[in-house]
């Protein structure tokens, strides 16, 4: 199991007994800890930092330590704050700096000074929070009683987010084909994601896909048909074309596990030996949590991953999708999301139907697909664009709802959401962020764990929700374009 260090922070000046206290105290608070978020992730005590040497030494100890993906640090007593500089700077590992204190109440009949020096968090905490404001190092700050509720979520939350970026920095992208030709939004540095995030993305051919497919069993596409029997509705009476998906459900599998891939991207340009563009099985993959992105859309494909990791434990779907079309009813603007077949059934509002139509582009025989309305609830929708110096997140507020009237003719699976504040807003503030036509949409996320990760990442993030205002908004754009020219 992933882990964090809870590292606290004190000083020699106070004596033995007083550190033998901090020590016993931090080590029950983190052992308290350890019992509550053990369904998500571990807490593991570390020594109490007396000195430079000390900080150092854990900082260092966290880096090369796979299995931790964030440390907490508290601090019992005063700590004077020099002493963490060279820790901090060469930590790797998001932080958490968490301002609590062993005692939920004070003991006014009995306080002394005795109790002042070893209970002085809100002193502390203080000293150390300056110095890792100074050194410009991003953190989560949690404040409150560490056995209080609303406490406890927020370390999981930012446990959450650790485990997330922590599988990013081992993420494998497969791109089959390359970027769709000419179309800008959805190209990037690949470079610069596995430097800032890890992520490791390549080209391979459609040749080593195809391959594989020529190898799958008719046994092995048995074993899928009994999975899609089970999951979804067959609604189709042509067979040998849901098998030829399970073909290539089957073979991505096998190459996904042989090169450790978490995400992939494909081109509808790019089929050559391929007799339908992969519908049914990229659907069936997106509900197991493998990233995907379309037109070798890398970003959206490694974002989804992440994100879906990210999400884990929570209630709701996460997944790839794309802004289409709209109904422009006055003041009751509707979004209509979907995608030639890749929309995942984490978003079914019932059970998929698996169906058979023509498709209009990419000159293939007629693929199957899962066809169904989707749910209805708050969500968010995040893009990831290449701003040529720096990523941006872009991540806005929106509403699912219910399809107004049936769609008969549109054979494919769908969403309707309403963007907030309102349409007139929402709309121009995502395309003046320069927000792509993928995204992730995720009904178990929220802006508020979308910022966690921006900050940890030190990724820029671009908020559309009920308080977005043009003009303001546009300020910021400005601001954040003129601050990155001086990074």
């Amino acid at each position: 199991m992933k882990k964090l260090y809870f590292i606290t922070g004190s000083q020699d000046l106070y004596g033995e007994e007083t550190l033998k206290q901090v020590a016993a105290d931090s080590r029950e608070m983190a052992g308290f800890l350890d019992g509550k978020l053990g369904d998500t992730v571990g807490v593991e005590w570390m020594p109490t930092v007396r000195d430079a040497s000390e900080a150092l030494e854990l900082c260092l100890k966290a880096n090369t330590d796979t299995d931790c993906v964030g440390v907490i640090t508290w601090m019992h007593t005063f700590s004077p704050a020099k002493m963490w500089i060279r820790g901090l700077e060469a930590l790797d590992k998001p932080l958490l700096h968490l301002h609590t204190q062993k005692n939920e109440k004070l003991p006014y009949d009995e306080i002394d000074m005795d109790f002042m020096n070893l209970n002085q968090s809100a002193h502390g905490d203080r000293e150390y929070g300056f110095i890792v404001t100074r050194l410009g190092i991003p953190r989560e700050v949690v404040a409150g009683y560490y056995e209080h509720d609303d406490v406890i979520e927020k370390i999981r939350n930012f446990a959450r987010v650790c485990i997330a970026i922590d599988f990013g920095k081992n993420l494998r992208v497969a791109m089959f084909g390359s970027n769709m030709r000419d179309v800008a939004v959805t190209d990037g540095d690949r470079v610069e994601s596995q430097i800032r995030y890890g992520w490791n993305v390549n080209y391979y051919g459609i040749g080593d896909i195809v391959d594989l497919i020529d190898e799958v069993t008719d046994s092995e596409v048995d074993d899928m048909m009994k999975e899609y029997a089970v999951k979804y509705e067959m609604d189709t009476d042509d067979v040998d074309t849901v098998r030829e998906q399970a073909k290539y459900e089957a073979a991505l599998r096998k190459f996904f596990k042989a090169e450790r891939i978490n995400a992939f991207t494909d081109n509808f340009q790019d089929l050559h030996g391929v007799k339908q563009l992969a519908g049914l099985a990229v659907q069936d993959l997106m509900a197991d949590g493998v990233g995907f992105g379309a037109e070798g859309d890398y970003k959206t494909s490694a974002l989804m991953a992440v994100l879906c990791k990210l999400a884990e434990g929570k209630q709701g779907g996460t997944a790839f999708m794309e802004d289409y079309t709209y109904d422009l009813t006055k003041d009751e603007e509707l979004e209509l999301a979907s995608h030639m077949l890749e929309v995942s059934p984490v978003f079914a509002a019932g059970k998929p139907k698996i169906q058979v139509h023509p498709l209009g582009i990419g000159g293939k025989a007629d693929p199957a697909r899962l066809v169904f309305d989707g749910v209805e609830g708050d969500a968010v929708a995040v893009s990831m664009i290449d701003m040529g110096d720096r990523f941006r997140l872009v991540c806005a507020k929106i509403r699912m709802v219910k399809q107004p009237k049936p769609m008969p003719k549109l054979p494919v699976a769908r969403l309707m959401w309403k963007i907030l504040p309102d349409f007139a807003t929402g709309a121009a503030a995502w395309i003046y962020a320069g927000g792509a036509h993928h995204v992730v949409v995720s009904t178990a996320l929220t802006v508020d764990d979308i910022r966690l990760f921006a900050k940890l990442t030190k990724t820029e993030l671009v908020v559309i929700d009920e308080n977005t205002k043009l003009n303001e908004l546009e300020r910021e754009l400005a601001i954040n374009d003129l601050l990155a020219k001086f990074k």
